[in-house]
């Protein structure tokens, strides 16, 4: 969330980026104001008090002592109704102060100068395109086709396991997940992230850390016994791991990748384009997460984009990326990159990777700071996200696209992980 001191000092500034979200702050951030206001007051009040408490105390002892015992029983009786004071001013604090986190995480990440208005997808900026569209004949099968006819998913038993949304892979298709997971991995490894294996579900705390709770909590499959949460993505517990830590500068950049499955109950309940793959309630990721110095962060989105755009083109997938509008960024982040590639017998394009920068507003949730050398008081860092990748609608497109006479061709970089090279 956005810290006070920031708000307080560039208002205007706030209110002007937030309308960009298509967010009119001024209520919330007036009544913070007026709250935070109120809280100061109330704390000069009991500083006052306490201070007088204090005087009061110190001299009780000396009019003891002196044989004033009126005055003495007198100061202690003031000090009892200081006493009394300070409390119901300590409930008025905390009042104002919980009303004060209540209106903050009501309020938005601010958006980047770069981010587009608008109101929905619509009005994203396409930033590049690659890759080649393939040609596809008439007979060309979309992926939910092709998987049935090579016995590589089976979405019928899997509705017959659990429900619609959790696909069962089999034989090829169980081996092109595993060696797409570890291809990403390898690859991210290799541009110096750390790999981590998180648990796959997190604690309330950790949600509310990076912004799924409360924004997004109707969107999680809730262990209620435990008040555990299945995360929708490693970007929780990963990011987390640093909660109220103080890192030190030179440990910067920290970089870590994770694979894990997803759990998402919106996914495939609402919405266009739910056939087959192209949205489940469970699927395979790969992740990488930053944390950045504020003055570097930007340049690390990039290295990130970058990165993701490497992975796509190495895939053979014709694709774009898309930087997203005011009304299509999540509540969170302050900038955000949108991967999609084109899945040929759909004829459409199909979100792959969202790559964000969040600037402080995770870590001030997280509490997670860094000290600069030379320095006493730490400061928070950044955090940074993104898949690399989702493998559901990258399998869609690699289905679709490579489809050919007498099977499915493989990637040339995925052929020695699988050990063929085509899907039969």
């Amino acid at each position: 969330m956005l810290t006070l001191p920031y708000i307080r000092e560039h208002r205007d500034e706030v209110l002007r980026l937030l309308k960009i979200r298509n967010f009119d702050a001024t209520t919330f951030i007036d009544q913070l104001i007026e709250a935070d206001n109120t809280r100061r007051d109330l704390q000069v009040k009991t500083n006052d008090l306490q201070a007088e408490m204090n005087q009061l105390s110190k001299e009780i002892g000396s009019l003891f002592q002196k044989g004033a015992h009126e005055q003495a029983n007198q100061a202690k009786s003031r000090t009892a109704e200081i006493k009394a004071t300070i409390r119901e001013l300590s409930g008025q604090m905390q009042e104002a102060s919980d009303r004060m986190n209540t209106l903050l995480l009501q309020i938005p990440n601010v958006p980047n100068e770069m981010v587009p208005p608008g109101r929905s997808e619509e009005d994203n900026e396409t930033v590049r395109e690659g890759g080649i569209k393939p040609g596809l004949d008439d007979k060309a099968m979309p992926h939910w086709d092709l998987a049935k006819k090579y016995d590589i998913i089976d979405f019928d038993l899997g509705v017959k396991l659990t429900g619609a949304g959790f696909p069962v892979y089999k034989g090829a298709g169980a081996r092109l997940q595993r060696a797409l997971i570890s291809w990403f991995l390898e690859q991210n490894i290799a541009a110096g992230y750390t790999e981590i294996l998180p648990p796959l579900m997190v604690n309330a705390d950790s949600g509310f850390g990076t912004g799924q709770l409360p924004d997004k909590e109707g969107q999680m499959y809730h262990v209620q016994s435990d008040d555990f949460y299945l995360i929708p993505t490693a970007e929780v517990p990963v990011t987390n791991i640093y909660r109220d830590v103080i890192l030190d500068a030179s440990m910067l950049p920290v970089k870590n990748t994770a694979y894990t499955p997803c759990f998402r109950r919106e996914a495939g309940s609402y919405g266009k384009d739910v056939r087959g793959l192209n949205r489940v309630h469970q699927f395979d990721k790969v992740e990488i997460v930053q944390i950045q110095t504020p003055e570097n962060s930007y340049a690390a989105l990039d290295e990130m984009v970058e990165h993701v755009e490497s992975l796509i083109r190495q895939l053979e997938l014709p694709y774009r990326i898309v930087r997203l509008c005011g009304g299509d960024l999540s509540f969170t982040s302050a900038l955000t990159y949108d991967f999609e590639v084109y899945a040929a017998a759909q004829d459409k394009w199909l979100e792959v990777s969202s790559v964000s920068n969040f600037e402080s507003y995770q870590s001030n949730r997280l509490k997670l700071r860094y000290k600069k050398e030379g320095e006493k008081k730490p400061v928070l860092a950044h955090t940074l996200n993104g898949s690399a990748l989702a493998l559901p609608r990258i399998v869609a497109a690699l289905l679709e696209n490579n489809q050919v006479e007498n099977g499915i061709r493989v990637p040339g970089v995925l052929q020695q992980l699988m050990g063929t090279d085509l899907i039969r």
